[in-house]
């Protein structure tokens, strides 16, 4: 893609053989299919390359069935790389890979320490804005140590109270003009702005691309069309397999922008 101009690196990282013995928490168990998976990852990989972003993959954690899920054991925010500490126990092995694909970057390195737990799933970054859902995975203490860390770089963190939901970005995320669209009945909404309703669970989920650009999972047919119709390039993407382990499309990447150029859109 010669004379290509692009928003940055996507940090991915490639499912394991174990995938299926990953964590489910509030929905049933259901077969998952490790082949399907695997294509599913390498469309939604090309997905977000399509759109403009230089993919990085981190080295393979096989031992670890949720290793794919890249977005729990990072926070990145303009050069700060936040190791998180889940509180998913088994999950905490799966920093290694990422510790050394962000220092390959040249990012700043800080951690969640004892006994803080965070997840990178539980982290919403609106601007200036970060906010912080405080449930199972992430608990005050690592919201208290997250808000440290990114006060000097001028964000201020809003905490958000989970109810039944795994994450944050499970139940609500943001479009890239910055307003909400998710589940409400999920979260407190308190310290939330108004959020648009999601027609279905998986419509909750949105990842901002650049510009006009959002990615959505096939399965939100009606956000899909909402989304269309408010004149939003909607890239679907199928990843069913993932979502039987209560993925949703932002899990499998973590996007770093350019810090040396504006967005473009």
């Amino acid at each position: 893609m010669d004379g290509y101009t692009y928003y940055g690196v996507a940090l991915m990282r490639r499912p394991g053989p174990r995938l299926a013995d990953g964590i489910v928490t509030h929905i049933a168990r259901t077969p998952v299919d490790p082949v399907l998976a695997a294509r599913q990852y390498t469309i939604y990989q090309e997905t977000v390359a399509s759109a403009g972003w230089r993919v990085h993959e981190i080295d393979p954690a096989p031992e670890h069935p949720d290793s794919v899920f890249v977005e729990d054991p990072l926070v990145v925010c303009e050069d700060l790389a936040v190791l998180t500490r889940s509180g998913a126990e088994a999950r905490r092995g799966e920093i290694e890979g990422v510790e050394a694909a962000v220092r390959t970057l040249g990012l700043r390195v800080a951690r969640i320490e004892k006994p803080g737990t965070l997840d990178g799933g539980d982290v919403l970054q609106v601007g200036e804005t970060v906010y912080v859902g405080v449930g199972t995975r992430t608990n005050e203490d690592g919201a208290d140590q997250l808000e440290q860390l990114l006060a000097p770089l001028g964000r201020k963190v809003h905490r958000v109270a989970l109810g039944e939901v795994l994450h944050l970005k499970s139940a609500v995320t943001a479009l890239p003009d910055g307003s909400f669209v998710g589940l409400p009945e999920l979260v407190e909404t308190a310290s939330l702005p108004p959020i648009r309703r999601a027609p279905e669970e998986p419509g909750a989920h949105v990842l901002p691309l650049g510009g006009r650009d959002v990615l959505v999972s096939a399965a939100a047919s009606e956000t899909i069309h909402q989304l269309t119709a408010d004149h939003w390039r909607v890239l679907p993407v199928d990843i069913s397999e993932f979502e039987k382990l209560e993925a949703c499309v932002t899990c499998l990447s973590v996007l770093i922008p350019d810090r040396d150029r504006p967005d473009r859109g």
